[in-house]
């Protein structure tokens, strides 16, 4: 069945241009299918993203116009489908203003819907650009002060669905294989349970505060095994390092402080329906207080039977 989609996709596009301001309706039955719609800037690796996932198992549309959800939705309904789990690379551009009433008819409709949302820094898009001399889709022309403008430009335009995304991922300082494990880390699950996936980041205030934190918090008021200096080769993953971090007063005063903050908020975002959480720990380079800091909150948070991923941003730099 899904290989008419292909099929049928090439033929709907004819639809676009009529602009269907008004889907069919649906409903989707319980428990049945789940979708994550990606988008994002241009150049942000959105593509990358949806490769990651379908690798994961999902069922991937890359470069859909959002009038095209509805007959995909409906497919995903019919009988005998066994595609539950579909992932939709949402084409922004010139029809940024599509997809906000798109995803509140998907939800509408009764589906599990969640929206990955792909950020990064204008320097980086630049970068990007300027290296696979692609043209960005809302560029005039072909100068930096161009694509500078365009890439603004359509900032300005997502900041709407951005605000409306259940997770940010800012891949400005991600490698190919940092942006996949990153999916890995949010997409791997069955769905079965729809919960609040929680993840504990420790980053490098040196190196820029990470743009999809939704909570940060600031650990250079403990003493810095970097000017130790059997420790500043080591990592807030060794050991002695972390003896060290952890060996100090305010450091259990605090963990102490912040893991009654975190049992008492985390349940009250899950009853807001927030499906990801980003908790952000920063140290001057992000090597040593918090790595140990960020492994030792979400040991604390699994302790009070909340999962929680930890991700070390920068201790490789």
């Amino acid at each position: 069945m899904w290989s008419a989609v292909v099929s049928g996709l090439a033929g709907m596009r004819r639809m676009v241009a009529g602009r269907m301001h008004h889907p069919p309706p649906i409903s989707f039955s319980s428990g049945m299918s789940e979708f994550v719609v990606i988008t994002g800037l241009s150049g942000a690796g959105r593509s990358l993203a949806a490769d990651a996932i379908e690798d994961l198992g999902w069922f991937v549309i890359d470069n859909l116009p959002p009038q095209l959800v509805p007959k995909v939705a409906e497919l995903a309904q019919a009988p005998g489908s066994q595609v539950q789990r579909i992932a939709l690379v949402v084409v922004t551009g010139a029809y940024q203003e599509e997809v906000l009433p798109m995803l509140a008819w998907l939800r509408s409709a009764g589906a599990r819907v969640r929206i990955l949302f792909l950020d990064a820094t204008t320097d980086t898009l630049v970068r990007r650009y300027e290296s696979t001399r692609r043209r960005h889709p809302l560029s005039g022309g072909g100068t930096q002060e161009h694509l500078v403008a365009a890439i603004e430009r359509e900032r300005e335009l997502l900041d709407p669905v951005r605000a409306e995304a259940d997770v940010v991922v800012d891949s400005s300082e991600l490698n190919v294989h940092e942006l996949r494990r990153r999916m890995q880390a949010l997409f791997s699950g069955d769905g079965a349970e729809p919960t609040m996936q929680t993840t504990v980041l420790s980053f490098g205030y040196k190196h820029g505060l990470p743009l999809d934190a939704d909570m940060v918090v600031d650990c250079r008021f403990l003493p810095n095994p970097h000017w130790v200096d059997e420790l500043r080769p080591l990592t807030g993953l060794d050991d002695r390092v972390r003896e060290y971090v952890l060996g100090q007063p305010a450091a259990q005063e605090f963990l102490a402080n912040l893991e009654t903050m975190l049992v008492q908020l985390l349940p009250a975002y899950v009853a807001e329906g927030k499906a990801y959480l980003t908790i952000a720990l920063g140290c001057t380079g992000g090597r040593h207080r918090s790595v140990t800091i960020a492994e030792e909150v979400a040991r604390l948070l699994r302790k009070h039977g909340m999962p929680a991923g930890v991700l070390h941003r920068d201790i490789g730099k």
